[in-house]
């Protein structure tokens, strides 16, 4: 079980090719998550001072 089982993703890697293992939706899912501009974060609330 390793590079050459083209059973498993590893394997999948290395001949180029997809599966249940290896799916492309999954890859694309992947990379559109990468691609989204994340939200900006929110200023901290102020703390009153006496």
């Amino acid at each position: 079980m390793g590079r050459g089982d083209k059973r498993t993703a590893k394997g999948k890697r290395t001949r180029a090719s997809f599966g249940n293992s290896r799916g492309r939706e999954k890859l694309k899912a992947r990379a559109r998550k990468a691609a989204m501009p994340k939200p900006a974060a929110k200023p901290a609330a102020e703390t009153p001072t006496a």
